[in-house]
């Protein structure tokens, strides 16, 4: 089993079911996996394919459940919570590791584990969807163009709506503030400080640094110091900086608040429909310069980000099928698969001026 099928745990979430129609596109057969029967078997049964009940409170289960399988892809949400078990069963069973996460936390704790990963001849590697495959190739891409770049900023715009792991994880981040990568070391700053017009390949946005997976990712694929994020959000995320952040900081600090949030969104949240997926695009540009005052800009068009990422699970899973003796340890998606694997997607282009 381990040579023709992988486990998909998370299956029944808005993007692991994106990533199962994808696979079936392209002639896999994953396992289907996850902690909620009533959820599992009805999509397995609709899929012909086969699946596993479990959850990640028992790593003995783990380990039982990984055993069998050469990869597991992980696209249950928040990540913060389900990686960690995942990635030591995968250590103990010699399992490659991937999933979608954006969790700066996640990218950190698994880095952690390189050392490990190179013993065991396995590939820990996350963030393989539109977090953060895009952005972690425009980066490696202008820093290669800057000798002794010091300094790099990013750019996000078109997302194009929320799944319901995407914006849980969002508001469960708030209370930390905005993360950036400050002299090689994380630093949390107000939430909306130094915002920012940012030309993007079909027309300027406004920004707001965001605590986006390059903060730890492209630090590792560019050895750049200072790292900063943006993204266009609406309108509405003013409310969430200024005078009222401390008070939203202590709110979504609160367990019954997360809680109360938590239920409203996978009631009323649904994720973006099947036509913008396939006719939505996102843009990036991104920007380094060294002490000398050097500088260099790019830009990026490519597809909507979650049918990015469901494209992206198989492209990654077939790479490392075939490369099994190169990709090893813990790495970013540029490490892996190089800084032109964006230029693999469809309706993807980079251009170094507009």
């Amino acid at each position: 089993m381990r040579e023709n099928d992988w486990l998909l745990y998370g299956a029944y979430g808005y993007t692991g079911k994106l990533i199962i129609d994808e696979a079936l596109r392209k002639g896999h057969t994953p396992v289907l996996a996850g902690r909620s029967p009533n959820k599992l078997k009805p999509l397995a049964e609709e899929k012909r394919l086969d699946y596993r009940i479990f959850d990640l409170s028992d790593q003995t289960e783990i380990n039982d459940n990984l055993k069998e399988f050469e990869t597991i892809f992980n696209a249950a949400g928040p990540f913060e919570k389900t990686s960690l078990p995942i990635v030591k069963g995968c250590l103990e069973t010699r399992t490659n590791y991937l999933d979608i996460t954006g969790e700066i936390g996640v990218f950190e704790q698994n880095f952690a584990f390189n050392k490990s990963a190179k013993e065991k001849e396995i590939a820990l590697i996350s963030g393989v969807g539109f977090d953060v495959v895009p952005s972690d190739c425009l980066a490696k891409y202008v820093s290669e163009k800057i000798p002794n770049a010091t300094h790099l900023e990013l750019g996000i715009a078109g997302m194009s709506g929320f799944s319901r792991g995407t914006l849980k994880t969002f508001l469960k981040n708030l209370p930390h503030g905005t993360i950036i990568r400050q002299n090689r070391k994380l630093v949390a700053l107000p939430l909306g400080t130094n915002p920012k017009k940012i030309q993007f390949m079909d027309k300027k946005r406004f920004c707001y640094p965001i605590s986006w997976g390059d903060i730890s990712t492209a630090y590792r694929s560019t050895d750049i110091d200072n790292i900063r994020v943006y993204m266009a959000l609406p309108q509405y995320f003013k409310y969430f900086t200024g005078s009222l952040e401390p008070l939203l900081k202590k709110v979504f600090k609160l367990d019954s608040i997360q809680k109360l949030v938590s239920t409203w969104i996978e009631k009323n949240v649904e994720g973006p429909t099947e036509k913008t997926r396939q006719t939505a695009h996102s843009y990036l540009w991104a920007k380094a310069h060294n002490e000398e005052g050097k500088v260099f800009e790019a830009w990026l068009k490519t597809i909507e980000p979650y049918r990015l990422t469901a494209i992206s699970a198989i492209k990654c899973i077939e790479k490392l099928r075939t490369r099994k003796t190169e990709i090893k340890g813990t790495l970013t998606p540029s490490q892996a698969f190089g800084k032109d694997f964006i230029l693999e997607f469809p309706d993807t282009k980079i251009a170094d001026s507009l």
